[in-house]
């Protein structure tokens, strides 16, 4: 059986993209007006720490600017040259949100620690300096939470990190603070050591998203706990016998899956397409992030059977018959001739009128002759006669 597919309704992204830049932009407008306000308290209250913290929000607005662009262009449809659809772009915008952290806490770091080695350079911060570093981190550790909150809500890794990015300056608004106060109190050098654990805090947390959305573009299974429970679902289903190569990965908000299913070998075709419905069913409402399940379906375990990959199609087959059978003149009545690719060999199944004989003992002989006669192919294992 082919593989079977589900996949998300497209007029879903539209509206994800919509959420996505409403978020976004409350995060431009706060970022924008605290980086102003730490980077004109900072020259004005002489504090570095403040002046860094400030940088540091202001990078928030390119994170930003690259959030909107990349959420535009993930949550675009699925085309002809990208049919898992762009959720990669995401993905590719994480990285560079978190190669953007890291360039900013490299900047400041060294600047700091310049500043460490030339105790001639460093600034005395004023009391303003610490309204402001309170102001910050007020305003981040709401902007997290609201991010956070709608990342989750919209399954994005890409609005988590930026998420974490609010965080990070909630981190190093109260490194700042601590400077800001220790160099207040008569310790000059604590503005400056604390611009420079910011910077450290900054670059781990860069790391951390980049190290993630890495995996992502690899293709990293998801965590093998979640694939266990997705087993558990799939072989809850009625009629699914076991399953192998269940393989996940993600891109962007949506997680992509296939698996192998082994199902009773002689059902219909019909009835095997209904069980693979059945298994996107569950796996969907146990997981709404599934966009793409592709299931493959198998009649019996060909990570262990003999593979019937080199046995004859159904065309030389029947014509390999039809040369045997060219003794038997009812079998030019067969209904219908069904083909069981089993273990390695071919298990015939035939169809006959009843119209063909007249009593039982005919039909026995009949069904003893068209075995006999099929069995001179060398691929038919086991034959089955049905008069109906």
């Amino acid at each position: 059986m082919k593989p079977h597919t589900a996949t998300l309704e497209q007029n879903a992204l539209e509206p994800r993209y919509r959420e996505m830049r409403r978020v976004t932009l409350v995060g431009v407008a706060t970022n924008l007006s605290l980086s102003a306000t730490q980077i004109v308290g900072g020259v004005l209250s002489q504090s570095q720490a403040l002046m860094a913290d400030g940088l540091h929000t202001l990078s928030d607005l390119f994170s930003d600017m690259v959030v909107l662009l990349a959420a535009r262009h993930a949550n675009m449809e699925a085309d002809e040259n990208h049919p898992y659809g762009h959720g990669r772009i995401e993905t590719l915008g994480t990285v560079i949100v978190g190669l953007a952290l890291m360039g900013a806490g490299l900047g400041i770091g060294l600047d700091a620690g310049l500043r460490l080695f030339n105790p001639e350079t460093l600034l005395a911060p004023a009391p303003i300096a610490l309204f402001i570093a309170c102001l910050g981190i007020v305003a981040k550790e709401g902007l997290y939470h609201y991010t956070m909150r709608e990342a989750k809500r919209l399954n994005s890794n890409m609005l988590k990190a930026n998420a974490w990015h609010h965080r990070s300056d909630v981190i190093s608004s109260l490194v700042v603070l601590v400077g800001i106060g220790g160099t207040l109190a008569g310790l000059p050098y604590l503005d400056a050591v604390a611009a420079v654990f910011v910077a450290a805090l900054i670059g781990v947390m860069g790391g951390r998203l980049i190290w993630g959305s890495v995996s992502e573009l690899i293709d990293t299974a998801l965590q093998p706990e979640t694939v266990e429970q997705m087993r558990r679902h799939i072989l809850a289903v009625e009629g699914v016998k076991g399953l192998h190569q269940l393989r996940t990965r993600r891109s962007g908000g949506s997680v992509f899956a296939d698996v192998h299913l082994q199902i009773p070998a002689r059902i219909s075709v019909s009835e095997g397409h209904l069980i693979a419905d059945r298994v996107l069913v569950t796996l969907r409402k146990a997981y709404p992030e599934l966009s793409d399940i592709t299931v493959h379906i198998d009649p019996e375990d060909d990570q262990r059977d003999t593979p019937c990959r080199s046995l004859p199609l159904r065309s030389e087959l029947i014509r390999q018959l039809r040369t045997h059978w060219a003794q038997i003149p009812q079998s030019e009545k067969l209904e219908n001739v069904i083909l069981h690719y089993l273990g390695g060999r071919v298990h015939l199944e035939l169809y006959l009128p009843l119209s063909c004989i007249s009593e039982i003992a005919e039909a026995k002989a009949l069904a003893q002759q068209l075995s006999e006669a099929s069995k001179q192919v060398p691929e038919i294992d086991a034959v089955t006669v049905f008069f109906r």
